[in-house]
């Protein structure tokens, strides 16, 4: 039995089934036997291109092969050939992959599999309309698991298993191949026999319960070994025997002989793919987060500088843009991000102090950052319990280099290398005439640290601020101070001017 990398968790509203499934083999092959020796003289091809398909198939694979089926189109190559390489993985992937390779225009699609292709590997396979193997490769066994409420796996219930048959048998038969055969690689209950068509001579591979609708109608002549107790799998030998694969080629050179080619135009990866695995790694992505919020920081908390606003634009575009390339994103997570800075918006300038808007603002950012770092939100597989746990480790490592730097930026903002150019250096204070009472009067006074004065708005962190008979701009270290509040100069760091709450809860009519 293959190796089931993947699960699905059902539910029941509205007879909805989102399930993520492994399967783990080859596909089934539908038609009749084709007789010893048969083999129609194969069409001449004007241009051929071979795709390598390795390794577990993910989002990130099912974007890779759409851009490198892109490119054979835009080449007009009439003869598609993929090598396939795999243990399986997801299914929705896979059968996304198979319906493409299934209605690919204007080209002949070849599975070309070298040594096995398991779980959702065989439903890719099964959507290529020849399927070569070599004698020992295998293919098959693409039996469904579940994850239970126990967090236990086990096999998938009937109901599911039923649905995902006939997936398959439409799909092989749609190529040609026994449907029987496609199903007994999902239901290892099924048992499948060779029998004869009583009425016209026909053999054919059929299931038990196709015979027991109709008994007359067939003459068994034995049962397929490895059906009936296991989920099908088959060398490549046997898959030619059953009709399954439509010839055996042991490497590239007979592969290029069998379609009179004089050579294969291998699709490389290129410098686009190299850019979006690098990207896609969790120490870039975990840069791009921290880069996307300081800058979001610098351009609140410092606005004026136009700084802040495009590091992050450029950061946060870049992380999307390389994880939608990668699969694991689209525009819901767009749209739940965008939503989320929305609220945070909402929070700060408008309804300051309401927390409800902030929170789901928190929320919605969190919840899009993880499903675009991971292309799901609740796990249904061991794995991906793993894989949540580290991209939640990536974001929680990211938040704490965020605050770190976020306070050193703070301090030292006037007199960092590039940010301090940024600023103007603070005015000379003049001295302040006095008026009468020896309060500060006329404009030109100069603002002091240790002068104090009333907060004229809400500092969210910045605001307006009166001191005597001077209107400035003021920021706090990060607290809200509400409007009328009086406050303390601590700190002038370049054109700013830091202030500090006197008294909290004491505050003054302005």
């Amino acid at each position: 039995m293959g190796i089931h990398n993947s699960g699905f968790r059902i539910f029941t509203s509205a007879g909805l089934v989102p399930w993520l499934l492994c399967l783990a083999a080859g596909p089934a092959v539908p038609g009749e036997r084709p007789a010893a020796g048969e083999r129609p003289e194969p069409p001449h091809y004007t241009r051929a291109v071979l795709i390598r398909f390795e390794g577990p198939i993910t989002h990130g694979l099912e974007r890779y092969l759409a851009r490198k089926l892109d490119i054979a189109g835009s080449e007009d190559a009439d003869l598609v050939i993929l090598q396939i390489e795999s243990p399986g993985g997801l299914l929705w992937a896979s059968q996304r992959i198979a319906q493409r390779m299934r209605d690919l225009p204007r080209a002949h699609t070849v599975a070309y599999v070298p040594d096995h292709a398991l779980s959702g590997a065989a439903v890719v396979a099964l959507g290529c309309d020849e399927i070569l193997m070599a004698p020992t490769a295998r293919l098959g066994d693409a039996g469904a698991i579940v994850l239970g409420d126990d967090a236990l796996f086990r096999f998938a219930p009937q109901k599911i298993v039923s649905d995902l048959a006939v997936w398959m048998r439409n799909l092989a038969k749609a190529k040609g191949r026994p449907p029987a055969l496609a199903e007994a690689m999902v239901d290892r209950e099924l048992v499948v026999y060779r029998a004869r068509e009583v009425k016209t001579g026909k053999v054919s591979y059929v299931s038990q319960r196709e015979i027991d609708e109709d008994p007359e109608r067939w003459n068994k002549l034995g049962t397929v070994q490895g059906t009936g107790g296991r989920f099908l799998e088959v060398t490549g030998a046997d898959a030619v025997e059953l009709g399954l694969a439509q010839g055996l080629v042991t490497d590239q050179e007979q592969l290029a002989r069998r379609f009179s080619l004089g050579s294969l135009e291998v699709l490389q990866p290129s410098g686009t793919d190299t850019a979006i695995d690098i990207l896609n790694s969790w120490w870039v992505t975990a840069l791009l987060l921290v880069l996307g919020l300081v800058g979001l920081y610098v351009e609140l908390t410092m606005p004026g500088t136009a700084v802040g606003g495009l590091l992050a634009a450029a950061a946060f575009t870049l992380l999307f843009w390389s994880h939608f390339l990668g699969g694991t994103a689209g525009w819901l997570e767009v749209v739940l991000f965008l939503l989320g800075v929305a609220f945070l918006a909402v929070e700060l300038f408008i309804v300051p102090g309401s927390v409800v808007a902030g929170l789901v603002g928190v929320v919605l950012v969190l919840v899009s950052l993880v499903m675009v770092i991971q292309g799901f939100l609740v796990p249904e597989t061991r794995g991906q319990v793993h894989e949540l746990a580290g991209t939640l480790a990536t974001i929680f490592v990211s938040g704490v280099v965020f605050v770190v730097a976020a306070v050193f930026i703070s301090r030292h903002f006037g007199t960092l290398p590039l940010l301090g150019r940024l600023t103007l250096p603070p005015p000379e204070p003049a001295a302040a005439p006095v008026g009468p009472g020896g309060t500060e009067g006329g404009s030109g006074g100069g603002v002091r640290v240790g002068d104090e004065g009333i907060a004229q708005s809400l500092l969210r962190p910045g605001g307006k601020a009166r001191f005597g008979q001077r209107w400035v701009d003021v920021l706090t270290d990060g607290d809200f101070i509400p409007r009328g509040s009086r406050i303390r100069v601590v700190r002038i760091q370049g054109n700013q001017i830091l202030v500090a709450q006197v008294e909290p809860g004491s505050s003054v009519t302005p």
